[in-house]
């Protein structure tokens, strides 16, 4: 049997970016960017809290009308294209690329890999292992959705990856980030909680623009703007099979499990696509 090769952790400054949609989007794999943030968590804590965005078409939309997204766009560290749009269209304008990493797919690889990573037998030694090795557990943090959701994708996350550490779980109420006092509360309680992983589940752009804002105050390695990821992995929604995945219709799945909440916003996205590709076919030529 050949050995395989684990690709290393790359330097997101040294990756090729993609402009596209007036969006620079980092060219990577899902199992590159994996492995790029577990080498983040790896590291001392920062002076500023690391953060990753996943772009679909709606923030692509979203990005050309709201300049706090843009600004938060702007200084995040790793930028992954999530949606079959966004490689489509990189691929029609000939600068491909190379998949798509959507966040609820990043977060459970980066459970996968953690494991793999600390102890390649199995779970039941991991924490013996772990500590012999001197190699602490990956400590997380879950920050959003729905009260409740959180607590039980922290069962559901420890029952399936018991080498994860779920370090807290807090869901903010409704208007939280125009009020200093639950922004204090939610960075006291990030603080305490010194998570390597601090997965974010607001929604869009809130989660994107509120981690920016804020993210030289929090008390985490890395942070990820994950959208419905908490509650995909709370089982409070369902994701596409895997081949609807695969062939770009995850989009039809989600629409069909909520059409009042994304009907108006995929109807928008649809109408403007069109204006978004006229715009990047005149700025390449």
């Amino acid at each position: 049997m050949e050995a395989t090769i684990e690709p290393a952790a790359v330097n997101p400054d040294q990756l090729r970016r993609i402009e596209l949609f007036g969006m620079r989007i980092h060219a990577i794999r899902l199992r590159e960017a994996t492995r790029q943030i577990l080498d983040w968590t790896s590291q001392p804590f920062p002076e500023s809290c690391r953060y990753v965005v996943t772009p679909n078409l709606d923030h692509a939309v979203m990005w050309r009308e709201n300049e706090k997204l843009r600004e938060a766009y702007s200084e995040a560290d790793l930028i992954l294209a999530d949606g079959f749009p966004l490689i489509t269209a990189s691929r029609l304008f000939g600068c491909p690329l190379p998949e798509r990493v959507a966040g609820s797919d990043l977060v459970p690889s980066l459970f996968a890999e953690a494991g793999h990573t600390a102890c390649p037998k199995n779970a039941r030694e991991m924490s013996e292992e772990s500590t012999s090795q001197g190699m602490p557990p990956l400590r997380c943090y879950l920050l959003g959705a729905a009260p409740g959701v959180g607590v039980r994708a922290a069962a559901r996350i420890r029952a399936q990856w018991p080498w994860i550490e779920i370090a807290g779980n807090h869901s903010p109420p409704l208007g939280f980030e125009n009020n200093s006092v639950l922004t204090e509360e939610i960075i006291r309680r990030v603080e305490d909680a010194e998570p390597d992983v601090l997965i974010i589940g607001f929604g869009s752009p809130k989660q994107e623009i509120w981690t920016h804002a804020n993210h030289d105050r929090l008390r985490a390695k890395v942070a990820i703007c994950a959208g419905a990821t908490i509650d995909f992995l709370a089982g409070e929604k369902r994701r596409a099979p895997n081949w609807m995945r695969k062939s770009g219709f995850e989009w039809f799945h989600r629409l069909a499990s909520e059409p009042r909440r994304l009907g108006g916003r995929y109807a928008r996205d649809a109408w403007i696509l069109p204006q978004l590709l006229w715009q990047q076919w005149r700025s390449q030529r």
